[in-house]
C-alpha cells in the first residue's frame, strides 16, 4: 500500500513537471515572436523571455530550469534568423545563445535552495535576480569573448570600446530586467505554491 502512494505520488509529480514545462514552453514561445518578450534597445534588445526560465527552475527544479533554458536559447536564434539581427552571427553560437539561458535555470534554483532565510519572497527574488544577471552577463559575456571584433564592426567602433559598451548595455538593460523578472516571478511562484497547497 505504502509503495503504491509512494508510485502515485512520483507519477502525479512526473505529471506537473510536464505540465508547467508544457505551459512555461508555450509562454517561452509566445514571448519569443510577439513583441511582449523583446523590448529592442539599441544595439540589442532588452528581453523578459528568461522568466518562464526562472518560475521553472524554482517551481520545478534544475532540470526543468534548464530544459526551459535550453527552450529560450532555441528560440533566440529563431527570432535573430527570422527578423534579421545586427548580431546573427554571434547570436547562431550556441555557447552564446544557448548556454548561458541553461545556465539560468540551474544556477536560479540552487541560488533559490541556499539561500539563508525561511522567507519565501526574498527567496524567490534574488533568485530572480541571479536569473536575470546569468541571461544578461552570460550572453553579453560571451558575445564579448567570442566576437568583440564583428561588434565593433557592426557598432562602427573602436575594438578597445566594446568591453565598456557591453558593460554599459548590461546596466542599462539589466537592472530593468531585474525589477520586471523579481516583480513577476515572486508574483507567480507565490501565487502557484498558494494553489499546490489547497
Amino acid at each position: 500500500m505504502e509503495r503504491n502512494l509512494d508510485v502515485n505520488s512520483k507519477r502525479k509529480a512526473g505529471t506537473r513537471k510536464i505540465t508547467t514545462l508544457a505551459m512555461l514552453s508555450a509562454i517561452a514561445v509566445l514571448l519569443g515572436f510577439t513583441p511582449l518578450g523583446i523590448i529592442p534597445i539599441p544595439p540589442v534588445a532588452a528581453t523578459i523571455m528568461h522568466i518562464p526560465v526562472i518560475i521553472a527552475a524554482v517551481l520545478e527544479g534544475p532540470i526543468i530550469g534548464a530544459i526551459m533554458g535550453l527552450i529560450f536559447g532555441i528560440l533566440s536564434i529563431i527570432r535573430a534568423v527570422t527578423t534579421g539581427n545586427i548580431l546573427l552571427v554571434a547570436i547562431l553560437n550556441p555557447l552564446v545563445s544557448v548556454a548561458p539561458r541553461i545556465l539560468i535555470g540551474i544556477l536560479t534554483y540552487y541560488t533559490y535552495k541556499l539561500i539563508p532565510t525561511k522567507k519565501e519572497s526574498v527567496r524567490i527574488g534574488v533568485a530572480a535576480a541571479v536569473g536575470t544577471l546569468t541571461n544578461t552577463f552570460g550572453f553579453l559575456g560571451m558575445m564579448y569573448l567570442l566576437y568583440a571584433e564583428p561588434f565593433a564592426k557592426a557598432n562602427n567602433m573602436p575594438i578597445d570600446g566594446v568591453g565598456k559598451a557591453i558593460a554599459v548595455i548590461g546596466i542599462t538593460h539589466g537592472i530593468p530586467e531585474i525589477i520586471v523578472a523579481i516583480i513577476i516571478t515572486v508574483g507567480v511562484v507565490l501565487a502557484v505554491k498558494k494553489v499546490r497547497k489547497n
